[in-house]
């Protein structure tokens, strides 16, 4: 289920036009989460459709307990859906975070 819901994020994520969207398994390193989703968005008008976009997703999928980090700042929103944590972020904040570095033991 966890996977299939990582795709789905990811696919509405592409759908919206999010750039770069990136998924990192982290079951292994993290206990908090299965997957961390990473995506940049154009502008903070694109960053708060594309949370919209991945809420109304999860919530056709029945996913509860969603939680919303950022909503109101400029840069980053975190959307945690519990097995699939998404962030969505400004080019500056991905690049300054470097959140795939930091998570993905692959790079």
């Amino acid at each position: 289920m966890t996977k299939n819901l990582k795709n789905k994020i990811i696919d509405s994520l592409e759908d919206i036009k999010a750039v770069d969207p990136v998924a990192i398994d982290v079951k292994k390193i993290s206990s908090l989460t299965d997957f961390m989703v990473i995506a940049s968005g154009t502008s903070n008008r694109h960053i708060a459709a594309m949370s919209e976009r991945v809420l109304e997703g999860l919530k056709e999928n029945n996913i509860s307990g969603i939680k919303i980090e950022g909503q109101g700042g400029d840069d980053w929103l975190l959307v945690d859906a519990g097995d699939v944590i998404v962030h969505l972020m400004s080019f500056d904040a991905r690049e300054f975070y470097d959140l795939e570095s930091l998570w993905d033991p692959e790079l």
